[in-house]
């Protein structure tokens, strides 16, 4: 309708949003659906943190906050960037908002104008590019293969870089994927960043603390102090402490960035939550434990979803280095027949297929710009993803 915003019609929805709300409902109908389309932990949030929030209630902690954060948090988020990550910034260069996704909006609002392009790497989280449009800006996709475990090359980057880039958007550990970049992976793409001074990096580091085996995680200005000044490093405490609810994320970077991404969230939603923000401040500070357990977990899991996988007749199924997301390639699989003759055409059409057979809902890898995949989420019980799984495998073997 002509009322609405020319804007929205530049957009999508969501599709890992949709795939959930579709579970829901077949659920709520009486279907025995097991739903591993949804990124967030099935741990409870660390009783620690549920208690500060508590105890920031009780001390009335319930007025609107400065807009870009209690000084309590963006001093325990410059703390934690040192610790971790070995980057410095003051407290002035940082800035809480209501989730990761915030963070992102706020930084491409800030700086993106109709003709600017943002490379995003391909597969990438449905938002990415959706987030750019709706700035009005081009997302210039940079397709990973495969052969390179879906990890942007320096080649590839090579060829995406124009004179109107603005952006890149990083994502290591990776959503849809998994895949994670070692320090020499990163190097290499950082030589090629160097090269194009005009390039500003936006690296999503929400997945940092969920890498398995002997895996390092490093970040981009951490190993390039030279892309500092260039850089802006977000992450959150929805994945790294089970706090998908509690919508707080968090950014350091550049002052005049975060002066101007703190200008968008001034006139936008002001401040995030107040208790949020005091139960991030015990997640950033207080004991550590929950981590190295549910990491743990999430390696046993990809490793049995990994081995399922691979067993079921035409899928190719990678590890992942972290996050908690496979990424299999159906693509063998296209063009054959269900039991009831339907014609499985695309990976959508596979994962509908599979939700209406067998009632496992998985997001389809098209969503993520990769034809050919689906993204399995395992983070959900041990014995929910043996069952999903052998599902999955049950239903590969009756393809024709």
């Amino acid at each position: 309708m002509s009322f609405l915003s020319a804007s929205l019609a530049r957009i999508k929805p969501s599709a890992t949003i949709a795939v959930s709300q579709k579970a829901r409902e077949l659920k709520a109908a009486g279907r025995d659906i097991i739903a591993l389309s949804s990124g967030q932990p099935d741990f409870d949030t660390p009783d620690n943190i549920k208690r500060a929030a508590i105890a920031a209630i009780g001390r009335g902690e319930t007025k609107y906050t400065a807009v870009a954060g209690i000084t309590e948090l963006r001093e325990a988020i410059v703390d934690k960037f040192k610790r971790e990550n070995q980057l410095d910034y003051t407290v002035a260069q940082t800035i809480v908002s209501n989730g990761g996704k915030q963070v992102i909006a706020n930084a491409l609002m800030a700086t993106v104008n109709p003709g600017d392009e943002v490379i995003v790497p391909a597969p990438y989280w449905v938002s990415y590019p959706e987030l750019v449009s709706l700035c009005g800006g081009t997302t210039v996709f940079a397709q990973a293969s495969r052969a390179s475990n879906y990890k942007l090359t320096a080649s590839e980057l090579e060829a995406a870089i124009t004179p109107r880039t603005k952006w890149l958007m990083f994502n290591s550990p990776c959503n849809p994927s998994g895949a994670a970049y070692t320090r020499e992976e990163l190097q290499a793409l950082a030589e090629v960043l160097l090269r194009h001074p005009h390039v500003w990096i936006l690296s999503d580091d929400i997945y940092e603390h969920l890498t398995y085996g002997d895996f390092k995680f490093t970040t981009p200005a951490q190993l390039a102090p030279q892309l500092y000044e260039r850089t802006l490093t977000m992450n959150g405490v929805s994945k790294a402490y089970a706090m998908t609810g509690w919508r707080i994320g968090y950014a350091g970077g550049p002052l005049a960035l975060i002066k101007a991404m703190e200008k968008i969230q001034g006139q936008t939603t002001s401040g995030a939550s107040s208790v949020s923000q005091w139960a991030a401040v015990e997640a950033l500070t207080g004991p550590q434990d929950y981590i190295a357990m549910s990491r743990e977990v999430f390696q046993e899991r990809r490793d049995l979803v990994v081995s399922m996988l691979n067993a079921a007749p035409g899928l190719d199924c990678p590890t992942p280095e972290g996050a908690f997301y496979v990424f299999p390639s159906c693509v063998e699989l296209l063009g054959k027949r269900t039991e009831d003759g339907a014609v499985l055409n695309t990976d959508e059409d596979f994962v509908s297929a599979l939700l209406q057979a067998e009632g496992v809902a998985l997001v389809h890898g098209s969503a993520f710009g990769q034809a050919g995949n689906f993204r399995l989420s395992y983070a959900a019980a041990t014995e929910q993803l043996r069952d999903a799984c052998a599902r999955v495998q049950r239903f590969c073997a009756t393809l024709r």
